[in-house]
């Protein structure tokens, strides 16, 4: 890891696009106004849009001021930060910008002392992933003569498991494994980071982290908005592409994974793949038994009309894209043999929650047979997003002469505990890549496993021609997502 003293230079690719305005140039403020980025630094912007550096500096600083955490304080710290931004309009495409970059960046890194280190990011679509790395290779960009040199990439990292395959293989004809850095922005969340904590520092819990003491685990992320203005990109990924094969078996991961023999880089990544080693292959006959896709309708979200995914701007009117996808997954190893964990994720459901729901096992016997029915099992519920926090969820006594059982929430909130706005996942995900720490980044393997895992999945639904099941805008899912869970066992998605 770099000294914090060391220099830097961040080149973004796609700087004139959304990405840098809403998530990359406010949590680089951030960060500068915490004193957290090492100096001096310098941030490059590279895009195709024609503008000047002062322009480009104008433009930030409007993003930072609509979309950022932290605003400027003042005008003297602003103009400190603005002197680091730089810009070079230039096609991605265009082999001839590389060289024109590495002179532009020789020039602005000639006034400082130090190594020559240098982060590029590609805030762009995946399609110029290639030409990107490819250009930056030929360029001899890909090597700082003496410091280090880093990639990030953002997801989707490929659309199936051949061309995850084919991105691995351009990225390692340039840069080695340990300069690549695969994004995956749901693991900078600060209870995402919190869950690893929660599990392996404090002993209460991790002997009851089993299949002997927990019944089945949800993982839900879901959303109520729409598509938007991404109705075209999202005919060509859907859900399970979207939001499954990266966030939510990135948090399975978390969840499963066995105690690291450090809290670094590799045995970290190392313990994730072995979970998705363990996940057992999903059967092309038997898709539909823990597999679930459907589709929203018109319906109100918030007390508002909204239409159906097919008369979204960019989507066909026949559309056989999946806008909810649930999962029903087994980690087939000595921890969680026989623990289903059921994983779902949709648009325009009924509200906005990220969280995940350990349900332990009911007690054995129940000794309170006047009252049986107010002791359920125990929840564990650890909120991503929003209201960040924990819950553990118990049986108590209700006050009076009867002996009524109901349960009680033990909840921690991260907002009233620490006080103050959580640092977005940007901020803690820049801020490594530039230390060098790929703790919470996606290793290659990791990538293909995960697309391996959902091809059974993804080749079944191209293939099917049944009717997609559709659901109404405002509701948790399709009707059908409430027997899929149920079956033999009895359970029921948490909808809070």
């Amino acid at each position: 890891m770099p000294s914090v003293d060391e220099p830097f230079t961040l080149i973004i690719f796609g700087a004139s696009g959304d990405l840098t305005r809403r998530k990359l140039m406010p949590a680089l403020f951030a960060l500068y106004a915490a004193r957290t980025l090492p100096e001096p630094f310098a941030i490059v912007g590279v895009a195709r849009t024609e503008m000047s550096t002062d322009e480009f500096r104008r433009r930030m600083r409007d993003a930072i001021v609509e979309f950022g955490r932290v605003q400027p304080p003042s005008d003297i710290v602003w103009e400190r930060f603005a002197r680091t931004l730089f810009y070079l309009p230039g096609n991605p495409k265009d082999p001839e910008l590389y060289p024109r970059l590495q002179r532009f960046l020789e020039e602005i890194e000639r006034g400082r002392s130090g190594p020559e280190n240098r982060l590029f990011y590609c805030a762009t679509p995946p399609s110029l992933y290639d030409d990107i790395v490819e250009h930056l290779g030929a360029a001899r960009l890909a090597r700082g003569r003496d410091g280090w040199t880093r990639i990030v990439v953002e997801k989707p990292f490929g659309q199936d498991d051949d061309t995850a395959r084919a991105l691995n293989r351009q990225l390692a004809r340039v840069f080695r494994e340990e300069q690549i850095y695969r994004i995956d922005h749901y693991l900078g969340k600060e209870t995402v980071q919190n869950l690893l904590v929660f599990r392996f520092a404090n002993g209460i819990f991790e002997p009851l982290w089993n299949r002997n003491h927990v019944a089945h685990i949800q993982i839900t992320v879901a959303e109520s908005i729409g598509v938007e203005t991404r109705g075209a990109y999202y005919e060509e990924a859907g859900a399970l592409r979207d939001m499954m094969q990266n966030h939510l078996l990135q948090v399975l991961c978390l969840i499963a994974m066995e105690p690291p023999v450090t809290f670094d880089a590799a045995p970290v990544r190392e313990e994730k793949n072995k979970v998705l080693q363990a996940i057992r292959p999903i059967d092309r006959t038997q898709v539909a038994e823990v597999a679930l896709r459907g589709q929203y309708g018109p319906g109100f979200v918030e007390g508002k009309h909204v239409v159906g995914y097919r008369e979204e701007k960019g989507v066909a009117r026949d559309s056989r894209t999946e806008t909810y996808a649930a999962l029903k997954l087994f980690v087939d190893n000595w921890r969680w043999a026989g623990v289903p964990f059921y994983l779902r994720t949709g648009k325009r459901l009924a509200k906005r929650v990220s969280e995940i729901v350990i349900q332990f096992r009911r007690t054995p016997h129940m000794i309170f047979r006047r009252q049986p029915t107010g002791a359920g099992p125990n929840h564990l519920v650890l909120r991503i997003q929003p209201g960040e926090g924990i819950a553990l969820t118990v049986a108590a006594k209700v006050p009076g002469p009867e002996l009524h059982l109901a349960p009680v929430t033990l909840d921690f909130r991260y907002g009233e505990v620490f006080g103050g706005q959580p640092p977005e996942a940007y901020e803690r995900l820049l801020l490594d890549a530039i230390h060098g720490d790929a703790t919470l980044y996606a290793r290659g393997d990791w990538v293909e496993q995960a697309w391996a895992i959902l091809a059974p999945v993804l080749e079944a639904w191209r293939e099917s021609d049944a009717p997609l099941p559709v659901y109404e805008a405002g509701s948790w899912g399709p009707p059908e997502a409430d027997t899929f869970i149920t079956g033999w066992d009895g359970w029921a998605w948490r909808n809070p």
